[in-house]
C-alpha cells in the first residue's frame, strides 16, 4: 500500500484510473531510488574493496556487455507494450512471439559478445572468461516480456518486488563477499546470478497474477509486424548504448583496466544526479503537453521555464562537485583513487548537456519527430568513438572525460542549430544557460 498527502488523496479518491497511475509512478520511483541508492554504496565498497585495476576491469566487461543490450532487446518493448494494451485479445499471441523474439535475440547477441571479446582481447583468458559469465545476463533478459504485461496493466509493483528483492539478496551476498575476501570471479558470477534469479521470479510471478504460460504462442505474421515496428527503436537503442558506454570500453583498449577503474568511478558520482531531471520531466511535461492543446506560445512558454530549471539544477549539481572533487573521490573510494578526483571535475559537467536533453526529448515525442532524435543519438555515438581516439592516448581517463562532454554537447545543444525543427529548441536552451534571466523567469512564474 502506498500512502499519498491528504491534498492528493482528494483528487484522486473518486478516480480508480488516477489512483492505479499515481501508486504505479510511486513504485517506479521507489526502484529507481532504491537501486541508485543501495547501487552507489555498494559499488563504492567494491571499488574500496578491488582497487582501481580490478574494479576497472569489472566495469569494462560490464560496459562491453552493455554495448549489446539494444540489440539482445530488439526494440520490443514500446512495441509490445502498445499492442498488448490496443490488442488485449491478442495478448497471449503478442507475449508469445515476443518471448520467442527475445530469446533469438538474447542468444545472437551472446554469440556475438563472445566473437567481439575474442578479437578484442585474444589472449587475454580471465577477461574472456568473466565476459561469457556476464554475457549470458543477455540471454537471462528473456524473462523481460513479463515486464511487457505487467506494464500493460499498470501493475509495476509485482517487477519492482521482484527485481528489488533479487538486488537486495545480490548487494548483501556482496557484502558478504567482500568480508570474506572473495576473489573478482566471485562478483562476476553473482551479477550472472540474479540477472538469471530476476528471469525465473519474473516468469513465476507472471503466471501467479493470471497469466498461463500455457497459451502463449508464437506466430511468424505476428513476428514480423512486430519486427517491423521495432526496428528503428531498436536501431535508436543500439547507437545510445554506444553513446553511453564506448567510452569505458576504449579506455580498456586504448590505456589499461586501471584506468577504466579510475573513470568509473568518477562516473558513478557524477551520473547519480541524472534521475533528477528524469523524474521532474516525467511529472510536469503531461501539464506542458497540455499546454500545446490550449496555446502554442503557452506551450513554448512552459518549456522554456523547463530548460531554465534543468539548467538551474545542473550548475547547482556541477558546480559543488567541481570544488570539492578530489577530496571528494578520496573520501569516499579511497587514496587510490586520487586521480578521479580531477575526471570528476570534467564529467560533472556533462550534466548541464544531460539534463537539458532529457527535457529536449520529450519535445521530440510530443512533435513525432522521434527519427530527428535517433539522428542526433548516431551522431553523438560516432562523436564519441571519434573524441575518444584522439583523447584518450593523450590524457588517459581525463580524455575520456573531456570526450563525453564535447559529445554530449554536441547531441544536446550544438545539433540543435543544424536541423531546421529543432532550431527553437537551441535558442530556448541558449537562453536558459543565462542564469540570471533564467532564474527571473523561474521566480516571476512562483
Amino acid at each position: 500500500m502506498v500512502f499519498y498527502p491528504k491534498s492528493i488523496l482528494e483528487k484522486i479518491r473518486n478516480r480508480p484510473s488516477l489512483a492505479k497511475i499515481a501508486n504505479n509512478i510511486v513504485w517506479l520511483f521507489f526502484d529507481k531510488l532504491l537501486r541508485l541508492g543501495g547501487g552507489l554504496v555498494v559499488g563504492v565498497w567494491i571499488a574500496r574493496y578491488l582497487g582501481p585495476e580490478q574494479f576497472g576491469l569489472l566495469n569494462f566487461v560490464t560496459a562491453f556487455v552493455g554495448l549489446f543490450v539494444a540489440f539482445a532487446g530488439l526494440g520490443l518493448k514500446g512495441v509490445v507494450i502498445r499492442d498488448l494494451v490496443n490488442k488485449p485479445d491478442s495478448s497471449f499471441e503478442i507475449l508469445g512471439t515476443a518471448l520467442m523474439l527475445k530469446v533469438a535475440g538474447g542468444v545472437a547477441a551472446y554469440v556475438l559478445v563472445a566473437i567481439m571479446i575474442f578479437w578484442l582481447r585474444p589472449d587475454d583468458v580471465f577477461t574472456q572468461t568473466i565476459t561469457l559469465i556476464i554475457g549470458s545476463t543477455l540471454i537471462f533478459k528473456v524473462g523481460e516480456f513479463v515486464t511487457y504485461w505487467f506494464e500493460s496493466q499498470v501493475l509495476s509493483k509485482y517487477v519492482v518486488w521482484v527485481q528489488n528483492g533479487c538486488f537486495l539478496a545480490a548487494s548483501v551476498i556482496k557484502v558478504v563477499l567482500i568480508l570474506n575476501e572473495a576473489p573478482l570471479k566471485a562478483f562476476i558470477w553473482i551479477i550472472a546470478s540474479e540477472a538469471l534469479f530476476v528471469a525465473v521470479l519474473l516468469i513465476w510471478m507472471f503466471a501467479i497474477r493470471g497469466g498461463r504460460l500455457q497459451r502463449l504462442r508464437f506466430t511468424f505474421q505476428r513476428a514480423k509486424s512486430l519486427l517491423s515496428d521495432s526496428w528503428p527503436l531498436m536501431l535508436s537503442g543500439i547507437s545510445m548504448t554506444v553513446y553511453m558506454n564506448i567510452d569505458q570500453v576504449m579506455l580498456g583498449q586504448l590505456a589499461n583496466d586501471e584506468a577504466v577503474g579510475v573513470y568509473s568511478a568518477a562516473a558513478k558520482v557524477s551520473q547519480v544526479w541524472y534521475f533528477i531531471p528524469m523524474i521532474i520531466v516525467s511529472s510536469v511535461f503531461p501539464a506542458i503537453l497540455k499546454a500545446k492543446m490550449r496555446d502554442e506560445t503557452q506551450y513554448y512558454q512552459r518549456l522554456q521555464r523547463l530548460f531554465d530549471l534543468m539548467a538551474w539544477l545542473s550548475f547547482v549539481v556541477a558546480v559543488p562537485l567541481t570544488l570539492v572533487a578530489t577530496p571528494l573521490m578520496v573520501i569516499v573510494f579511497g587514496d587510490l583513487y586520487e586521480q578521479s578526483g580531477a575526471v570528476l571535475a570534467i564529467h560533472v559537467w556533462a550534466s548541464v548537456f544531460v539534463f537539458m536533453g532529457v527535457a529536449g526529448g520529450k519535445w521530440f515525442l510530443a512533435e513525432n519527430r522521434q527519427i530527428l532524435n535517433f539522428y542526433r543519438k548516431a551522431l553523438g555515438a560516432i562523436a564519441n568513438i571519434g573524441l575518444n581516439l584522439i583523447l584518450i592516448p593523450l590524457y588517459g581517463p581525463i580524455g575520456a572525460a573531456i570526450a563525453t562532454i564535447i559529445s554530449y554537447a554536441i547531441v544536446e545543444f550544438i545539433y540543435d542549430v543544424f536541423q531546421r525543427e529543432t532550431r527553437s529548441l537551441f535558442i530556448m536552451k541558449l537562453q536558459s544557460l543565462n542564469l540570471y534571466a533564467s532564474a527571473q523567469r523561474l521566480i516571476c512564474k512562483i
